[in-house]
Parts: C-alpha cells; sequence; structure tokens
C-alpha cells in the first residue's frame, strides 16, 4: 500500500520511484559480467617475425621515399633515379627484367607520412608486382 500522508482532513500519496528493483537488475547484471569476464578468450594475433636472409638476392629493385615524399628508384647497387608516382610501377617493371620473382624493397625515411608509403605500394600492387617489401632497420626500435 502506498505510503500516505495525513494533512487536515484530505489524504494524498507520495510519489517516490522505488529504486530497489533497479538496484537489484544492476547487481544481478554485475554478478553475470563478473563471472563471464574470465571466460571470455582474448585473441591472439601472431605478428611476423624479422629475420635475415642465409642468401641475399642478387637483383633486387629498390624503391626509396624521400623525407619530401620524391621517389627514387634504385637497382642493385645502381645510383638512385628520381621517378614520378605515376612512372613507378613501369620503371619497377622495367627493372625487373619479365621476372616477377624480383624482389621490390621499399624504404621510407622515419619523417615521412605512411600515406606516401601506401601510395606507392599500391601502385606497385595495381601493376602486378608480386614480392614487395618494406625495409626495416635493425636495432633499437624505441627512440625518444
Amino acid at each position: 500500500m502506498p505510503a500516505m500522508s495525513s494533512r487536515g482532513g484530505r489524504r494524498r500519496t507520495i510519489n517516490e520511484i522505488n529504486m530497489v528493483p533497479f538496484i537489484d537488475v544492476m547487481l544481478v547484471l554485475l554478478i553475470i559480467f563478473m563471472v563471464s569476464a574470465p571466460l571470455i578468450t582474448t585473441g591472439v594475433v601472431d605478428l611476423p617475425s624479422v629475420g635475415r636472409s642465409s642468401q641475399q638476392p642478387q637483383h633486387v629493385v629498390h624503391v626509396i621515399v624521400g623525407a619530401d615524399e620524391k621517389l627514387k628508384v634504385r637497382v642493385d647497387s645502381q645510383e638512385p633515379q628520381p621517378i614520378s608516382l605515376s612512372g613507378l610501377a613501369e620503371r619497377v617493371k622495367q627493372a625487373q627484367d619479365g621476372d616477377p620473382k624480383t624482389p621490390v624493397v621499399i624504404s621510407a625515411d622515419k619523417a615521412v607520412r605512411y600515406e606516401a608509403v601506401v601510395k606507392a605500394m599500391d601502385k606497385l600492387q595495381a601493376a602486378g608486382v608480386q614480392r614487395v617489401g618494406l625495409a626495416v632497420r635493425q636495432g633499437s626500435t624505441s627512440e625518444n
């Protein structure tokens, strides 16, 4: 029965929100989440490792992305030659000499935006270049 207050000769009901059912539901949900949280398995991500090959390939095409986002192509140990993004795929195909297994290595300055590297990779992939890799520097990875 709702609480009543009597003032004078009139009766009126006191309107209050009953919080007990709300608190009960929240406690049940809290217990359910506390019990089920340890049962949830976390996803395992297998990251690739960087290793050294026992034998370096004889013919390698290097695509160099400079700090100013300008591209250069170096074939084997020749001097790097500047090239535009639109002519990159054609130059790399020409440097591969018809062998799609010739590796292409992209190296970029650490100050360059990642978008420039992705654009170069996208151009090469669209042209059908199969073996494209990123150059990494061995040693300390945390620089402050």
